[in-house]
């Protein structure tokens, strides 16, 4: 069943993220989901370095990743 509030999601995770990034890619910071991602992407990076076996690196990309598929999938 597709949301009324995101007309265009189709149910497939895969073509929704595809649009999703493509989307953050072609509008940089005016598209909505890219200073989320962002911000979540830094405080990662910052548990990661307070957290001894994770490297900043993981961290980062763990709190960009999750803010992503919650923006993709938002329930």
């Amino acid at each position: 069943m597709t949301d009324p509030r995101r007309p265009n999601d189709t149910g497939d995770f895969v073509y929704d993220a595809r649009q999703e990034l493509s989307g953050m890619l072609r509008d940089g910071l005016d598209h909505p989901s890219t200073r989320p991602v962002l911000v979540w992407g830094a405080l990662g990076a910052v548990a990661g370095a307070m957290v001894p076996f994770v490297s900043v690196g993981l961290g980062l990309a763990a709190g960009a990743g999750y803010k992503f598929y919650k923006r993709v999938r938002p329930d």
